[in-house]
Parts: structure tokens; C-alpha cells; sequence
């Protein structure tokens, strides 16, 4: 029988953390399965703890090709560098909340031991979430950069003084123009993270749509857009305008964009799969991560 190989997730700095990572471990173990540790965590990891120290790691003991699945252990951001790892593998995450206000953790810490036994059992479904493709193209139109994103691709200012003037296009068509602080092009599962703050709206998991939010924009046609998955969003650097700016995706992968530079961003062909064991309502996820009132709802009990 062939081994099973977990990948396990965890902030090395959080003392709750790193217990319950342990714990998982032990979990793994006892069930017959291989648990797997990325290189660097577990250099962290084992200096917070030497139990950690002969755990196998993700590129040298173990490929990434050899992957089941990847448990993580703690919020949103820790589950976007989970889905980093596993890119190229397609292997699912299964996030554990420690905490942390987020919306792609499936489940609470509380829940942990029977999480890892319904892993161990295959009793999960698997969720796929649109990504972003994103390309950076130079004043010639040459790729220079090319990337992904769970959430959202933004490009922004690079400096606090001087905003930046683009053109923004909709499937090889120009909509408008404008000075802004930065453009955000995030994905459903991105809806409720910087496209919630900068204005744009809710978008459900289960819609297809990318949406289009201006930060700060100098223009009367500049509100948040909604279009469909397969358009092609191109945010297009003026030259001769003297901003430059950066793109960020996920908040984790950055390139800087000069004057002239055009970023395309469209669905990617690979999507990120999550592991889900209790599939909730996203309207339930909603008001309890926000804390929505609704008291005097007279609906079904």
C-alpha cells in the first residue's frame, strides 16, 4: 500500500499553534500516514519544539506530486501560503481557524481530532474556488512577469504623493480612464477580503464573476464592476504620467510596474481546491464572521 503523505501548516511563532500542529501530527501517525512539514517551518518549528525535527519536508523527503492533502493551522493568510505550496500539485487544503477572523478556514480548533480522522477516512468533499491568471506585459508588450491569485490581483501606487493614471479595459475594449490609488481585481473568495474594504461588493462562492474595484479614484464612472468569469481585465499605466506603481497578489507576491506597463489579469485554468467536512451556508459564515444583527428575523427556525 502505497504511503500517505499530509502536508501540515503552522505558525511557528504561535504557542497554540505548534501544539495543535503536534497534535496533528501524533494524529497522522497513529492513522498510518506520513505527515510533511515545508523546509523552512520545520527549522522554526523544531526550534520551538525538537519533536518536529524528523519530520519529513516538502521538497527534499517528499515531493509535492506526492501530496494527499494539506492540513493547515490558522487564518487566511496562512492559508494563502498553503495554497502557494500546493499550486502545482492540486492537492486540497483543509484550513483549521486558530482564532483568526477568515473565511476559508472550514473549521474550528475545537474540532481538530475528528478533522484529522475524517481526513485519515477520506470524508471530505473537495471545493474548487476560481484563481486569477495575472500578466505583466512592458510598453512593448512583452510578459515580463506572470503570477496567480486566490484573492485578488492589485495594483497600487507606489508612492503616498503621486496617484496613478490608467486606462482600464474589458475584454480588448477600453471602458474609461481616471487617476486613482491603485485598481483591485479580486475573485469571489477574495470578495469579502481588500475588495470588501475598498467598496466592492459581497460576491458568493458559488457565483462565477471576477470583480473590478477602483481605490481612490478621480473619475464620475469609476464604481466598483462585475463581469463575467472568462473576461479578460487589463489595468493599463499611462506614460508620460510620472506614477509608478506595484502589483501585489494575495498580498504575498509583488512586482514593480513602471510607467507604460499593462497587467492582464483572467481566470485561470487551475483553480485552488479546498477541503470542506461541514459544507455551511455562506449567508451563516457571513453574519457570524461579521457579526451581522439579526435579531427580529421571523423566518423558518
Amino acid at each position: 500500500m502505497n504511503e500517505r503523505h499530509i502536508l501540515v501548516i503552522a505558525h511557528a511563532k504561535r504557542e497554540d499553534a505548534v501544539a495543535a500542529a503536534l497534535r496533528v501530527i501524533d494524529a497522522l501517525r497513529g492513522a498510518g500516514a506520513v505527515p510533511v512539514l515545508p523546509a523552512e517551518d520545520r527549522h522554526e518549528l523544531a526550534a520551538a519544539d525538537p519533536r518536529f525535527a524528523g519530520i519529513a519536508r516538502l521538497g527534499e523527503e517528499v515531493t509535492a506530486e506526492q501530496l494527499e492533502l494539506a492540513i493547515v493551522l490558522g487564518g487566511d493568510g496562512t492559508i494563502l501560503r498553503a495554497a502557494e505550496l500546493v499550486r502545482e500539485c492540486g492537492a486540497p487544503v483543509l484550513g483549521i481557524n486558530m482564532g483568526h477572523v477568515g473565511f476559508l478556514a472550514e473549521i474550528d480548533r475545537d474540532d481538530m481530532d475528528a478533522a484529522v480522522h475524517r481526513v485519515i477516512a477520506r470524508d471530505y468533499e473537495v471545493e474548487e474556488r476560481l484563481a486569477l491568471s495575472v500578466r505583466v506585459k512592458d510598453a512593448a508588450g512583452a510578459i515580463v512577469y506572470e503570477t496567480w491569485a486566490l484573492n485578488e490581483a492589485t495594483v497600487e501606487k507606489a508612492s503616498r504623493e503621486r496617484m496613478i493614471e490608467v486606462v482600464i479595459e474589458i475584454d480588448s475594449l477600453p471602458l474609461s480612464s481616471f487617476g486613482c490609488d491603485g485598481m483591485v481585481v479580486s475573485t469571489p473568495t477574495g470578495s469579502t477580503a481588500y475588495n470588501f474594504s475598498a467598496g466592492g461588493p459581497v460576491i458568493w462562492p458559488s457565483v462565477e464573476a471576477i470583480a473590478v474595484v477602483p481605490l481612490s479614484a478621480h473619475a464620475l464612472f469609476a464604481k466598483p464592476l462585475v463581469v463575467g468569469p472568462e473576461t479578460s481585465v487589463a489595468i493599463e499605466l499611462l506614460e508620460g504620467s510620472g506614477g509608478s506603481a506595484i502589483l501585489w497578489c494575495d498580498g504575498r507576491r509583488s512586482h514593480e510596474l513602471p510607467p507604460g506597463a499593462r497587467v492582464v489579469v483572467r481566470r485561470s485554468t487551475r483553480p485552488v481546491r479546498l477541503a470542506r467536512l461541514h459544507p455551511a451556508a455562506f449567508t451563516n459564515r457571513l453574519v457570524r464572521k461579521f457579526q451581522l444583527p439579526v435579531a427580529g428575523w421571523r423566518g423558518a427556525p
